[in-house]
């Protein structure tokens, strides 16, 4: 239980930001360098190394390096467990708001009952 939360918690702080997240995408297009990255979203090499390797701890992306060039692209990690666990967490809330229109719905059939007794 332990690891699968560590996992959870590593791949949803890795999905909290909007540049990891465009990386992903890129990434789901083709393979790119740390550099091609760096340049598309406009900062400097070691940011956009501190976000792949934020990815990568996810298992999220893998990166290979050849001479100087570090090429990264889409891990083999799908998130099976994060789309289980966030189906889970839809399916208490929407059981909750369901139990919650009903109880308006009584009330203001009780309300409505009620003003037509005056």
């Amino acid at each position: 239980m332990v690891h699968y939360q560590a996992r959870l918690d590593a791949t949803f702080a890795a999905l909290s930001d909007v540049t990891r997240r465009g990386v992903l995408e890129q990434l789901g297009r083709s393979d790119a360098s740390v550099s091609d990255l760096a340049q598309r979203f406009h900062m400097t090499l070691t940011g956009m190394g501190k976000h792949v390797s934020i990815l990568e701890e996810a298992g999220l992306v893998t990166t290979e390096k050849v001479g100087r060039v570090r090429t990264c692209r889409l891990g083999i990690r799908q998130l099976e467990e994060e789309a289980a666990w966030i189906e889970r967490h839809r399916e208490l809330w929407s059981a909750r708001f369901d139990a919650l229109d009903e109880i308006v719905d009584h009330l203001k059939r009780e309300e409505k009952a009620n003003g037509k007794r005056r």
